[in-house]
């Protein structure tokens, strides 16, 4: 058997990936871009709602300036209509960092969700292919039933699963049920069954961006208000547009639903702006409590470490290239 050439690249301090996680609105993409300028490098994202194209302003996508600076890879490249799967990102993730180190440019990937580091770092569980039609009946009984009778259902077939998922979690439910019924398997047994890893943590070179939680509130509520000055309304409204179903991840990015609501008259625009920035808080207290729980072993940033951290690992590479 040959050599991952992945595996193979971390070998070479020079194309080792760097991984920058964090919370939503942390700085961690200005962290990226910042490595990438100097350190010659390709930001590759991480981030389950930025591989959206509809979806630019309200992910806070990098703009296109910020994408002449440096490479940009996976970022605005699947339609909203798409469900985007983890082991897609993991797939493309894969030959996005091998082409980048193939160019001697130095892979770093950045993002808030959890899962897809996890998909790089640990690998994904080797669950076969689910059949078309049964994902699509799976998704069309959420989209009519909801979240919590999908959660019931879970609930008399599969305990375990479903004790461990929110009956407010559309996407994992269908996911859930979906795999037990095309494969006869608890997704809990599949879970156990280990994968194959894209990347390896190295020491000083997966790092966790985490601002002070009043200047994380401060950051969001600014950057919402931001979005709505630069088309946030006039891209969820072109997002309604289409139809889309209720339960694909697009349709449930962080603000699509409040401004949804201003749009139909239901809500003014300032309590569409506050029920925005509650909720994306909110995340980014989730995402802060998953990350404490999950990567305790990388380094950790405050917002005033980030450019001496900046300096020290570019000294690094340089020291090891």
């Amino acid at each position: 058997m040959g050599v991952d050439p992945l595996m193979a690249s971390e070998n070479r301090a020079g194309h080792a990936p760097i991984l920058i996680a964090g919370p939503t609105a942390s700085g961690k993409s200005a962290l990226a871009i910042a490595l990438a300028e100097r350190m010659g490098g390709t930001v590759i994202n991480a981030d389950a709602m930025q591989v959206y194209r509809e979806l630019h302003v309200l992910t806070a996508r990098p703009s296109e300036a910020d994408e002449q600076r440096v490479p940009h890879r996976l970022y605005g490249h699947v339609p909203a209509a798409d469900a985007y799967s983890a082991a897609r990102y993991a797939a493309e993730a894969r030959a996005a960092i091998a082409a980048a180190a193939r160019a001697d440019s130095i892979p770093i990937i950045v993002g808030g969700t959890g899962l897809y580091f996890k998909a790089l770092t640990d690998g994904l569980s080797p669950i076969p292919p689910i059949p078309d039609e049964i994902r699509t009946r799976w998704r069309s009984r959420a989209s009519e039933e909801g979240a919590a009778a999908l959660h019931a259902v879970l609930a008399e077939r599969d305990s375990e699963m479903a004790a461990r998922l929110r009956p407010t979690d559309p996407q994992r439910l269908v996911r859930a049920l979906e795999v037990l019924e095309a494969t006869g398997t608890s997704l809990a047994r599949w879970q156990e069954r280990p994968g194959e890893p894209v990347v390896t943590v190295e020491q000083g070179r997966a790092v966790v961006v985490s601002p002070e939680r009043d200047a994380l509130r401060r950051r969001i509520d600014a950057r919402f208000d931001l979005m709505m000055e630069h088309g946030a309304l006039d891209e969820v409204e072109a997002l309604l547009e289409q139809g889309l179903g209720p339960t694909l991840p697009a349709m449930r990015a962080l603000g699509v639903a409040p401004l949804a609501r201003l749009i139909a008259g239901s809500m003014s625009a300032a309590e569409a702006a506050e029920a925005a920035k509650a909720e994306t808080r909110q995340y980014a207290k989730r995402q802060l409590t998953w990350l404490r729980r999950n990567m305790m072993s990388w380094k950790w940033l405050d917002t005033q470490e980030i450019e001496s951290f900046t300096s020290e690992l570019v000294d690094f590479i340089k020291s090891k290239a």
